[in-house]
């Protein structure tokens, strides 16, 4: 089948991120304004649980998180 790609055995972090570094990078993503007209605002990230076990669902919060800022 022509266009097949395989998938790789692992994921490796360093290509994956070495690429996406580079877009950001050449889009100007890590410059922030000095000034913006924008309402400032923040996220606060709430204690860890009372059991201190973390599940998929603090990685979840935490990836929508991250996703909101940006």
């Amino acid at each position: 089948m022509q266009g097949k790609t395989e998938l790789a055995a692992r994921y490796d972090h360093r290509e994956v991120e070495s690429r996406w570094y580079d877009f950001w990078e050449q889009k100007n993503a890590f410059h922030a304004q000095d000034v913006s007209e924008k309402e400032p605002f923040c996220i606060v990230i709430p204690p860890p649980n009372v059991t201190g076990s973390l599940h998929m669902g603090h990685a979840l919060t935490v990836t929508i998180e991250d996703i909101m800022i940006r």
